[in-house]
This record gives C-alpha cells, sequence and structure tokens, in this order.
C-alpha cells in the first residue's frame, strides 16, 4: 500500500441506504464505538488471547515444511493478525513506552498473532529513518528504541513479526542516488536493477537485522519470533514500464543491451534491431507502453526473458545476502501478487526459488472509484477467487494485506468470509490491512481512513471471531484440489491478456472453482492447463466439503452460509431464505448483515458453553455522506462511530441439553453492557432478541 491522501478526496453528497423487504424500518445508526484502554481494565468474556502460544517463537524458527508453516518442533503454525501503520491522524506506528504494553495486549485479546511492520522504513517520527539529513541511511536512536521496546512487548505475548525491508523509503540526494527527487516511494521498479539503490536497501536490512535488542538481548536475524522477512512490498518490474527519468531508462536500456550480447544469437539481435529501427551501433531499445501488446514474437518473447532473468537474480541475490551475510534464519518472502487486474505469473515465475508465496487484494480498493457493491452479490470476482490465484503446490501461501476498505455498507462480510475460505484453501496466513495504535489517549474514537480497521466496531470483533475459526482450522480443507499448469510461453503472454480475463488469464479454467475446490498452481514452466469444465457459473457454489455455500444473486440477493461443527455464520442479504447452518437461523430487520457464531471453548457449537456471537451491518462515522454514486464520500464524518445494530431474533437449535441461555451484549471494550438477554425456548429452539441494546457482539453461555 501507498501514500492514501487522495483517497479523502470529496465529491456531491447524497446520502443511500437499502430498503428491508416487506416494507420494515431499517435499523437506526445509534454509537457504539472501540475502546481498547477500557478493554484492559478487567477481564473480557471474549478475550481469545488463549489462542496465542506464548511467548512468539518458543518452539524455535518458522519454515517451510511439506507445503506449509511449522515451528521449530515440527508442529504447523497458522498466522492470523494485522499490519501495523498510521495513516489517520492520531496514530502511530511505533508506540510510546508507556502506551507499548496496552497495543500488544490489546492485539494479543483479539486474537492476533503475528503483526506486520510496513513503512518503518520512513523518517521519524513515523518510522524509523533519522529526520533532518540529506540521506536516509540512519535510524534515529530514540524511534529504534521505542520500535524494540514494543516487539519485545509484543514477542512476550506470542505475536511473531513480519519485517518488511523497502516499502516506502523517501531515498535522497546525499544516498548517492541518481534523480532521487523522480523516485516514487521505496523506488518501485528501478530498485530491482539500481546497483545504488541495491546497496542501499543491503544497508538498510543490515541495520536492522543485525540489530541486538536491548530488551530481548537477541538480534532480530537470531530471534525465532521473527517470523518472516520480506524483500520488497509489491515490487515488480512489467514490460513497457515507464522510467522514472531518462538517466533510469537509459540504465535499463544498457543492461538489456548488455544481457541481449551474452543470451542471444547474433542472427536474434540482428532481427530485432531490425523490428525496432535501431540503426548502427545504437542500443535496442525496450518496448514503450503500448508497444507491448503489437510487439513481434521474437522481440516479446526476448524482453520478457530478460525481465523474468533481472526480477528472479535480484531476489535470488537479495534471498543469498539475507541469509549468508546476515544470518536469517526465518522463512523470506520475495514480494507478493498484488495487482489483479493485470498477471501476476511472470513475478511468480521469478520468485519461483523461494519457500513461499504471498498475496495481497482488496474489495473495490477507494483508489478504482467505483459504485460500493457487496461482494456476496459477485463471488467470481470475490478477494477469495482473486487471492486463491497466486497459491502454489507444496508452498506455503500468506495473504499480507486483504481488506474491505471504509467506505462500504457491506463491510461486515469480508473478514468471515475470507476465514472461512483460507481454512478451505488451507492458506498459512492472513494478515488485515491495517491497525493504527493511537498516540493520544484522548483522541475520539472515530474510522480515520478508508483502511484502519482499529476503531471499526464491526471489524474488530470479527477479528476476534475469524482468529478462532481459522486459527483453529474449524472449516475442513477441500477434499479436491484442482491445480493448473502453465507453458513458459503461456506465462508470458499473459502480459498482454486484457483486464476482462482477470484474475487468472486462463482460458477453460472457470472462476468459481476456487468456491468448490481447492485452487494451487502445480507449475510455472510444463504443460498448458487442460480446461476444467465446460459448464456455466452455477448460481450457488457449494463446497466439496458441504461446509460452505455462496449463493451469488445480483442485485442484493447474495449470501455466504457457513456450517461447521465449532463455527456457523450467515453472511449477506437477511431476506435470502438459503439453507442455514446446523444450529443458527435469524430473522432480522437489517437488509444486510454478518452474522457469526463460534465456540469458545472449543467444543462443537451443539455443546460449547460459552460461545461468541458477532452481528454486524453497517458501520459509519457521524456526520459522513455519500456522493452522489455511491462511490465514495463527501463528508468523511468523525466520533463517534455509528452502527445499524443488527435487530430482529437469532435462532439457536439442537443444544444439546440446554436449560438456559444467556447473551450478554458487549461494549466497545469488550466487556458487559447492561444486563444479559435471556433467550426463550420454543420446541427446541433458544430464540435470542438482538437489537437493544446496541452492539456488535454477545458473550453466550449455555447452561446445561
Amino acid at each position: 500500500m501507498g501514500s492514501i491522501a487522495l483517497l479523502l478526496l470529496a465529491v456531491t453528497s447524497v446520502p443511500a441506504q437499502n430498503s428491508p423487504p416487506g416494507g420494515a424500518a431499517v435499523p437506526a445508526l445509534t454509537p457504539f464505538v472501540m475502546d481498547h484502554r477500557a478493554g484492559l481494565a478487567a477481564h473480557s468474556p471474549v478475550d481469545v488471547s488463549f489462542l496465542l502460544d506464548a511467548p512468539a517463537g518458543k518452539h524455535g524458527f518458522i519454515h517451510a515444511v511439506g507445503g506449509h508453516l511449522v515451528d521449530g518442533s515440527g508442529q504447523r503454525i497458522r498466522l492470523w493478525g494485522v499490519n501495523i501503520t498510521e495513516w489517520s491522524r492520531g496514530s502511530t506506528m511505533i508506540p510510546s513506552k508507556e502506551e507499548a504494553p496496552l497495543w500488544a495486549a490489546t492485539l494479543a485479546r483479539y486474537g492476533v498473532n503475528c503483526v506486520r511492520l510496513q513503512f518503518l522504513d520512513l523518517p521519524a517520527p513515523r518510522g524509523l529513518i533519522a529526520a533532518g539529513r540529506n540521506d536516509t541511511r540512519a535510524f534515529d536512536p530514540e524511534q529504534l528504541d521505542r520500535e524494540d521496546y514494543f516487539l519485545a512487548e509484543l514477542e512476550k505475548r506470542g505475536i511473531y513479526i513480519d519485517f518488511n525491508l523497502l516499502v516506502g523509503r523517501p531515498f535522497k540526494a546525499g544516498d548517492g542516488v541518481t534523480d532521487a527527487d523522480k523516485l516514487h516511494e521505496g523506488a518501485k521498479a528501478v530498485s530491482l536493477y539500481d546497483k545504488t539503490l541495491i546497496e542501499l536497501q543491503k544497508d538498510y536490512a543490515r541495520q536492522l537485522l543485525t540489530h541486538v535488542n536491548p530488551y530481548t538481548k537477541r538480534s532480530y536475524a537470531n530471534d525465532p519470533a521473527v517470523a518472516i522477512v520480506e524483500i520488497n512490498n509489491e515490487n515488480a518490474i512489467w514490460l513497457g514500464f515507464p522510467s522514472p527519468s531518462p538517466f533510469y531508462a537509459h540504465e535499463l536500456d544498457g543492461i538489456y543491451n548488455a544481457w541481449l550480447q551474452k543470451n542471444a544469437s547474433a542472427a536474434v539481435v540482428w532481427s530485432v534491431r531490425r523490428e525496432a529501427g535501431v540503426q548502427g551501433s545504437d542500443p535496442i531499445p525496450l518496448l514503450a507502453g503500448p508497444e507491448v501488446g503489437a510487439a513481434p514474437k521474437d522481440r516479446f518473447d526476448l524482453e520478457s526473458q530478460f525481465f523474468l532473468w533481472l526480477e528472479s537474480g535480484y531476489f535470488s541475490y537479495m534471498r543469498g545476502f539475507l541469509e549468508k551475510d546476515l544470518g536469517i534464519r526465518c522463512l523470506i518472502l520475495a514480494t507478493a501478487d498484488h495487482s489483479h487486474r493485470n498477471t501476476g505469473y511472470p513475478l511468480l515465475l521469478a520468485t519461483s526459488g523461494f519457500d513461499a508465496v504471498d498475496g495481497h487484494d482488496y474489495w473495490q480498493h477507494p483508489w478504482e472509484r467505483k459504485v460500493k457493491a457487496p461482494m456476496v452479490d459477485d463471488p467470481t470476482n470475490s478477494t477469495v477467487v482473486e487471492l486463491s490465484r497466486t497459491a502454489e503446490a507444496g508452498k506455503p501461501y500468506t495473504v499480507s494485506e486483504v481488506n474491505e476498505a471504509y467506505p462500504n455498507d457491506y463491510g461486515a462480510e469480508q473478514i468471515p468470509i475470507l476465514a472461512a475460505y483460507g481454512d478451505f484453501q488451507d492458506w498459512d496466513a492472513i494478515l488485515w490491512y491495517t491497525f493504527e495504535p493511537k498516540s493520544d489517549p484522548n483522541w475520539k474514537p472515530y474510522i480515520g481512513d478508508p483502511f484502519d480497521i482499529s476503531l471499526d466496531p464491526i471489524k474488530m470483533p470479527e477479528l476476534a471471531a475469524g482468529a478462532l475459526m481459522f486459527l483453529r482450522g474449524d472449516v475442513s480443507l477441500a477434499r479436491e484440489t484442482v491445480a493448473r499448469s502453465y507453458s513458459e510461453d503461456q506465462v508470458f503472454d499473459s502480459y498482454r491478456m486484457w483486464e476482462q480475463d482477470r484474475p487468472y488469464f486462463t482460458p477453460g479454467f472457470p472462476l468459481w472453482v476456487p468456491l468448490q475446490h481447492g485452487s494451487r498452481i502445480a507449475s510455472l514452466n510444463d504443460g498448458p492447463t487442460a480446461k476444467f469444465s465446460d459448464g456455466a457459473e452455477p448460481s450457488r457454489v457449494v463446497s466439496d466439503t458441504a461446509q460452505l455455500a455462496w449463493y451469488g444473486s445480483k442485485p442484493r440477493g447474495g449470501q455466504v452460509v457457513v456450517d461447521t461443527p465449532r463455527t456457523q455464520a450467515l453472511i449477506g442479504f437477511a431476506a435470502v431464505q438459503n439453507k442455514p447452518p446446523a444450529n443458527l437461523s435469524a430473522e432480522v430487520a437489517n437488509p444486510f448483515s454478518a452474522i457469526v457464531l463460534t465456540s469458545l471453548d472449543d467444543q462443537p457449537v451443539a455443546h460449547s458453553a460459552k460461545l461468541v456471537l458477532v452481528a454486524g451491518a453497517r458501520v459509519a462515522n457521524t456526520g459522513m455522506q455519500w456522493n452522489s454514486d455511491h462511490s465514495g464520500l463527501s463528508q468523511w464524518g468523525g466520533s463517534p462511530t455509528l452502527i445499524e445494530p443488527v435487530t430482529g431474533r437469532i435462532e439457536l437449535r439442537g443444544l444439546g441439553g440446554a436449560t438456559a441461555v444467556l447473551a450478554q451484549p458487549l461494549d466497545g471494550a469488550g466487556q458487559p453492557l447492561g444486563q444479559p438477554i435471556s433467550a426463550v425456548q420454543n420446541a427446541g429452539t433458544w430464540l435470542i432478541t438482538v437489537g437493544t441494546p446496541a452492539t456488535t457482539w454477545y458473550a453466550v453461555t449455555v447452561q446445561r
């Protein structure tokens, strides 16, 4: 992710909302705020920190074995967590020593067992880089000390670390970098081939990873609580890539021509020179922009091979430096498959020597400026499908950035859906973008930017419920995995395919397959994939485990049903009457909601004595106003945050031997809010009336 300043642009204002079926009134928006400081005052009945195995790293370094992440004892480990950033006003990426225990304990309470550290390569007071210098080659001692303390607090609670080495570093002239003022954050693309930039990256990695944390007495290179080191965030170089200045265009052309002399025959070079219209001894220029689509095959193939060589050489070199020179012992990732409007296969081929792969995706990213629509209505373009493109057979798959950005009336859908399908697809990590600790104790709570979930009154409770579902593996993994193979020609040709072929760029591969079966890449340099099915996209896709059903119906009719022994959910449009889970159903006034019921005591719902019930619909800031086409906001709004409380009846069935069921509403601190609600028994069904008091979660106890 890059800067989000452009996301807060305003346009004309007209509020909008859906009407529920049957003419019933939509429950009114009412204040409900998260309060992490008060959350530590007393034990919360929905504290899920018991999921964490503290301290982090006590079983040794995390590494890849048998296609999954395992700890030093050989036990499989899944990572569920957040990125740590500070985009919104009042936030900090590096908390003070006084505040660090608060935020570490808060994250643990919500089931976070891994944090991804992005943008540490920004200048202080945001990141670690010393400010006020003409270079970016030194750390700020005070910032580094605060970060050390924060990470020690995280580690002692069982929270692992993911370091990202090159993200947003603003290179300066004092670094010896040519045209530093023309480079975008992190010097995207050129940082893969410019020798000066590569040496600066190595210097940063050395300073950070060989530094000994005085609070843990370990260097980060030798700390088993460091689960992952990522070489780059979202970095790749593409055919037709526009260089930031003539210097870098000339440099890249020079590297290309030197490569041609070593790797192409004289006849091929002569042919390409003629096609490019190059005279005499002038260098052959790389294709630019639209030329890529129209280029003859021999020239296109040569450049594709060159970029593969360039990317794979860079990532291999950096991995060797981290392992051999710095002694890194944890899992190393190259970079993420991050643009689903384009192909990811050439980048995956370039990083195929790594032990794991990583993906990023967002449902309706704010930069797209699309009319906000529910993901449940569009299953084959969902984040589940887009992210499943990247997973490779025999390797762990991590998702280190994902979210359904605010504002979206349907944002409650994303976390439970991805937790469920992440289990089904057998992924190893899901890290949400993003959590922003607040630096001011008196900060008034509201959602301050499109990605920050820290004060989202629906997503935070769902984060805890999702941790239970994902980390326990409540959804069974797919019984069948459909593998795809590609020839190298197919990988390169995907550069020239149109956006309507996204995200798979694979003829004959139906997009609904990842909702029914597992999905993995078997090979990127083998024979092409055979057609899997000629059938039409079904209106209902049921997983081959029968635990997940996605009913996609436009407009405003989609629903996802999760039905496992320990977790059950109804996510989508409430008026749709689909087959409910075994122990859960609902009759609510909200047109759209996400209702998740999950066991807190590791027992099946039918026999559990303690459960958490999360029920969310819309969320908004006070004073928030949509623009005329519902694609963004004209007024961002402020404190307090508002929720549309899920209002109606939640029905629990099949609770063996139950004599009483109590649902305790919870406040934004996870503490009791008012008196417990006594469920009414009716013919073996326990009916819980929800909506008053307004909340998004309940601690449910079953007496027997």
